[in-house]
C-alpha cells in the first residue's frame, strides 16, 4: 500500500502574464498553492460536479488547490483522497488523505472504495511542444482518468478531466458521453488564454 501523506507546507508557481499572476498572487493570499483553484472554482459554481458529505477522488492532485477547495465543498462529513506522482507537501484538512503513487495503483491500494460522488482529474503530461504528441499524451492521461471514474464513481456520479484539444478530443468526448448522461466542454476563464487544455464535465455515470 501506498504511504498516506500529510505534508507541511506548500510553494506556489508564478507565472509570466499578468492575469496569471493576479491569480497566482490571489491564491498565494487565500493559501492555496497554485492558481489552479480558480478553474475547479468556476467549474463547481457552475455545475455543482461536488455536493456536501460526498466523497472525493482527486487524481493528479498535486501541489494540493483542488484538495483544499473540494474538501471545503464536501464539509466535514465529506471525504477527498488524492493521488499523485509528487509529494504532497501543504498541510491537509483532517477530511483529505493524498498519497504519492501513480493512479494505476490504486486498483491494489486499500485505503480505497467505491462510491464516489465526483472523480476529478487535472492531470497533464510533461509538455514537448509538439500539439501531436502532446495532445496524444493527454488523451491518454484523460482515458486512465475516465476507467478510474467508471470503477470508483457511484451510479449518478460526476467527472471533471481536462484535455489537451487535439486529434483525439472528439474520440475521448464521446467515451465519456456513453457512460454518462450528461457532457459538456468548458473552458474556464482563470485558464491561461493561449492554453489548448479544456475541461469536459461529465455527470450522472449510467
Amino acid at each position: 500500500m501506498a504511504k498516506k501523506i500529510k505534508g507541511s507546507k506548500g510553494s506556489g508557481k508564478g507565472s509570466g502574464n499578468e492575469w496569471a499572476d493576479h491569480l497566482t498572487q490571489r491564491a498565494k493570499a487565500e493559501n492555496y498553492p497554485a492558481r489552479s483553484v480558480y478553474k475547479l472554482e468556476e467549474i463547481q459554481k457552475k455545475f455543482k460536479v461536488i455536493s456536501p458529505g460526498s466523497m472525493v477522488l482527486d487524481l493528479g492532485c498535486a501541489p494540493g488547490s483542488w484538495l483544499l477547495y473540494a474538501a471545503k465543498q464536501v464539509g466535514g462529513k465529506g471525504r477527498v483522497f488524492g493521488i499523485d506522482l509528487q509529494l504532497i507537501e501543504i498541510k491537509l484538512p483532517d477530511n483529505v488523505i493524498a498519497i504519492q503513487d501513480n493512479i494505476l495503483a490504486l486498483e491494489n491500494d486499500d485505503f480505497l472504495t467505491t462510491g464516489f460522488g465526483a472523480v476529478l482529474s487535472d492531470m497533464a503530461p510533461a509538455t514537448t511542444g509538439r500539439k501531436d504528441v502532446d495532445s496524444f499524451r493527454s488523451f491518454e492521461l484523460c482515458h486512465m482518468a475516465l476507467e478510474t471514474a467508471e470503477k470508483f464513481l457511484s451510479p449518478n456520479g460526476n467527472f471533471v478531466c481536462k484535455i489537451f484539444q487535439g486529434n483525439e478530443f472528439k474520440k475521448f468526448e464521446q467515451e465519456v458521453k456513453s457512460a454518462f448522461r450528461e457532457c459538456k466542454t468548458f473552458k474556464p476563464e482563470s485558464c491561461r488564454k493561449q492554453s489548448k487544455e479544456i475541461y469536459i464535465i461529465a455527470k450522472g455515470k449510467k
